[in-house]
């Protein structure tokens, strides 16, 4: 009779003993086990949410040096520094130490544009990622909540580069904080209250830097890991999407696996994106804050410009008239204590837009859901093509956007192309009010056009410029046959049909189903119905020839 020992497992190497011991205690190699077999489809547009993960990466690290020699502090000061035409002049610590960083830490100024052109890259790369999976219609279920989170990290990213962007006090972030103290004293009774709090007394106050600081080192970086880490968890519980082709469908996933394809690739995706913003960074200047000085309230600078994230909301401001029709938009109104001003021409561009803009963003997933009756998981993308009334709504929001965005810009276009600020600001008004109806129509009469042409080309095969005679005289064109991939990405779609309210179990068509009919009828009343199997069989691709000239590709006439 025989016994059998099992020896626990001992590493030869140092390195080994210690993962081993830490592998014991945590349980690290299940989890690496169960994370590296997640496959992740590959496309060149997924790029975008790590572009974003990337820079904030870099965003943190910069960050972390700048709070080594950056000083929160609005005491007055005189500057002693290197930098010749501002020797002695009055300024607060938190500029004087911007100064400093930028001209006496070694590698300090290029640190700082590191940080800036991040962050810039940081709100792009999610703003994309936003509009890829809204076009793409990957916030449909299961991932509407993954939509909000996103949402919330837009929001996010932007209140970090704003508190950001204020603290170097120089004269231009001043004038920033200007235009917010004036929008938070528009509103009604409470707003005057809420500044003095705010700024720590008169604007400035001396208590504004400090506050900005706790704000942008602490809390808005803490909830955007948070909400990153909220999404990378639900992208790993909801599978990643894909587009659309042979073999892939709503219950699976083609492409590769997370280790080691994929830690590999990210791995040396993430130094290519640190590489080209530090080459940005070393050639590229941006906020040269000394050119600027420090902030004084009382002079009126003209030609400041925030970032471009942030400029939309300034240029609503720009668009929005004192009088509308002989109507002021501002009005005294009297209280029992006293006489309180509204001013509507501050208050509504500074919150009426924005309110419009993330409303829509975070209730649309809904309300397509609602619309189409659609409560089926989508693992597969659309082609934008393929659900033109979505894309035609995104062009009407994105072009809505730009349009406030130019006008934050108002005057350097007039100065730079030599004509009227009044007169940009009119087109500029009747663009924000047409643009958006026009980018709807042109752009869901583009996607309906290339639909019809995706349906074309897959009964009949793309055209190749050839010419040729057949026996009876007629001239035809030759057509090349697609492959079965490309001919599946054009026909590989849904089109739904509009759909008639719903009787509810008394016979009647309530007011809300009336109104999701209508809607229904608006988003799929102009459709294109794709190619069918069994018209692609029936017989619309004429006699194949053979071409030697064409690299012996099959061909059709």
């Amino acid at each position: 009779m025989s016994t059998t020992t099992n020896t626990p497992f001992e590493p030869k190497t140092p390195a080994g003993r210690i993962t081993n011991f830490v592998d014991e205690r945590v349980g690290g190699s299940g989890i690496l086990r169960e994370f590296g077999r997640k496959v992740f489809p590959d496309h060149w547009s997924f790029m975008f949410g790590e572009v974003a993960l990337y820079s904030f990466v870099i965003l943190l690290l910069s960050g972390t040096f700048l709070t080594f020699f950056y000083d929160p502090s609005m005491a007055e000061t005189h500057y002693n520094g290197p930098y010749i035409p501002l020797k002695g002049m009055e300024m607060s610590v938190a500029y004087e130490s911007s100064l400093r960083i930028s001209f006496e830490v070694r590698g300090g100024l290029f640190m700082r544009q590191v940080h800036h052109w991040s962050a810039l890259l940081f709100v792009a790369a999610v703003s994309v990622h936003m509009l890829r999976v809204f076009f793409t219609g990957a916030f449909r279920k299961p991932r509407e909540l993954n939509w909000v989170v996103g949402g919330v990290l837009l929001i996010l990213s932007m209140a970090a580069g704003f508190t950001g962007y204020s603290l170097p006090d120089d004269l231009l972030s001043g004038n920033g904080l200007r235009i917010i103290d004036g929008v938070v004293m528009a509103i009604p009774v409470v707003g005057t209250y809420i500044s003095f709090f705010l700024f720590g007394g008169e604007f400035p106050g001396t208590a504004i830097i400090g506050r900005l600081y706790m704000l942008h080192i602490m809390l808005v970086p803490a909830m955007i890991l948070l909400m990153v880490g909220i999404h990378l968890f639900m992208v790993v519980i909801h599978k990643h999407t894909q587009y659309p082709g042979p073999g892939r469908n709503d219950r699976n996933v083609v492409g590769y696996p997370l280790g080691p394809v994929y830690a590999a690739k990210a791995g040396g995706f993430f130094f290519i994106v640190f590489g080209i913003i530090a080459f940005i960074s070393a050639f590229f200047q941006i906020n040269p804050i000394w050119n600027y000085g420090p902030y004084d309230p009382s002079p009126v600078s003209a030609g400041t410009q925030p970032d471009w994230y942030i400029g939309w909301v300034d240029g609503a401001l720009r668009l929005m008239p004192g009088w509308l029709f002989n109507i002021p938009m501002e009005w005294n109104i009297p209280f029992p204590w006293g006489v309180n001003t509204l001013s509507f021409n501050v208050l509504a561009p500074a919150l009426i837009p924005a309110g419009i803009v993330f409303t829509l963003l975070f209730a649309y997933p809904w309300i397509e859901r609602w619309v189409t009756r659609d409560n089926r998981e989508h693992h597969v993308l659309d082609r934008p093509r393929n659900a033109p009334t979505r894309t035609a709504i995104g062009v009407a929001g994105f072009i809505f956007y730009c349009v406030m965005w130019a006008a934050a810009s108002s005057d350097l276009i007039a100065t730079h192309f030599q004509v009227s600020l009044n007169d940009a600001l009119y087109w500029m008004r009747a663009l924000f009010f047409v643009g958006p109806i026009l980018g709807f129509i042109i752009s869901k009469r583009v996607s309906l056009a290339l639909q019809r042409k995706d349906r074309e080309i897959a009964l009949h095969g793309r055209e190749t410029g050839r010419i040729v005679r057949l026996p009876h005289g007629e001239f035809q064109e030759i057509h090349a046959q697609l492959d079965d991939y490309k001919r599946y990405k054009l026909v590989g779609y849904e089109s739904p049909v509009p759909e008639e309210g719903a009787p509810n179990e008394n016979g009647i068509v309530t007011k809300k189903e009336n109104l999701r009919s209508k809607l229904s009828s608006f988003f799929f009343e102009d459709r294109v119905a794709p190619a069918t199997p069994s018209e692609l069989a029936a017989g619309h691709h004429h006699e194949e020839i053979t071409s030697s000239a064409d690299d012996d590709k099959a061909v059709t006439h």
